[in-house]
């Protein structure tokens, strides 16, 4: 199964959430403001947004107003042209800066963040780098285990401390080794207890404060993984942790198992934070650099 294919397949309930409700309410109507009333309905309803809804709907009713839209076709093909404004141009995670190229990540338990830790070092090291794992989620010993199996099934060295340490030590220790060995990435995990929490912001500030007394300049990336499947819910993490962080980018977990994948586009219109990778399935290689044509694409197709 190629990439788009595999994309296709995992947005299939995002894909009737939007695309087949829309193309149910246009058959064989008239484009009518009824028309876009119901249309606006499936979008703000399918996690897309209200400021990406409003944007979308206004440039819609003027089209129809100009005569521009008569068809039920010219529907689909004014919101695919308006969806992939939206998401704008392909933002890839890309090793900038000296090394090593810091990665902290950061996101609630449950999103799935050791899992995309461990698949992004996949990624890394089957392109050629060398990675270190920082096991900084010190809170739960669970936490340190599956990074240590990641650790092992890609290839990837580990930095650990026992459980209950102080995590921004396990993050200044992963850069220095990095900077002593001449490995190329550092990819730090955190913990993630209820982001409505201050203390684990205080701790995230602090682990993102001691990186930088290691390395001035690194983290170079603050991505931020969210789970696709929460909708709205993903939108206000990403808030939360971008005011207190300042994310440079966002992983988009399970976004093959989720009707709410229009979370993409809320993400993007109201925060402005490229989303640079999504996962699409449960494989080591499901992690994948996110492009917006071919998102889109995929939704239409």
């Amino acid at each position: 199964m190629g990439f788009l294919d595999k994309l296709k397949a995992g947005l299939t309930k995002t894909k009737k959430n939007i695309i087949e409700r829309v193309d149910s309410i246009i058959l064989n109507r008239r484009i009518d403001e009824s028309t876009i009333e119901e249309i606006e309905e499936v979008l703000i309803s399918s996690d897309i947004g209200t400021k990406a809804t409003d944007e979308i709907i206004s440039l819609l009713r003027e089209k129809v107003k100009a005569g521009k839209i008569k068809e039920p076709e010219d529907v689909k093909t004014c919101l695919k042209e308006e969806l992939s404004l939206l998401l704008g141009k392909a933002s890839p995670l890309v090793k900038t800066g000296d090394k090593p190229f810091v990665i902290l990540t950061v996101g609630v338990n449950g999103v799935g963040k050791t899992t995309t830790i461990g698949k992004l070092a996949s990624k890394f090291i089957a392109e050629g780098s060398s990675v270190i794992l920082a096991a900084a989620d010190t809170f739960r010993a669970a936490a340190i285990e599956q990074l240590e199996i990641w650790a092992k099934r890609t290839g990837a060295d580990i930095v650990k401390h026992q459980s209950g340490s102080d995590p921004a030590a396990v993050a200044f220790d992963a850069v220095e080794a990095a900077k002593h060995r001449g490995t190329d990435i550092v990819i730090i995990d955190t913990a993630g207890r209820l982001h409505t929490k201050s203390p684990l912001m205080e701790e995230l500030k602090k682990v993102n404060r001691v990186i930088k007394k290691s390395m001035p300049g690194a983290p170079q990336e603050i991505l931020l993984i969210v789970d696709a499947t929460t909708g709205q819910n993903a939108l206000k993490q990403a808030q939360i942790f971008n005011e207190t962080l300042g994310v440079t980018g966002i992983a988009l977990a399970k976004l093959d198992g989720t009707a709410k994948g229009g979370i993409i586009f809320a993400i993007q219109k109201e925060l402005g934070i490229p989303v640079k990778l999504i996962g699409i399935g449960e494989g080591i290689d499901d992690l994948k650099d996110f492009d917006p044509e071919e998102f889109v694409k995929a939704l239409f197709e």
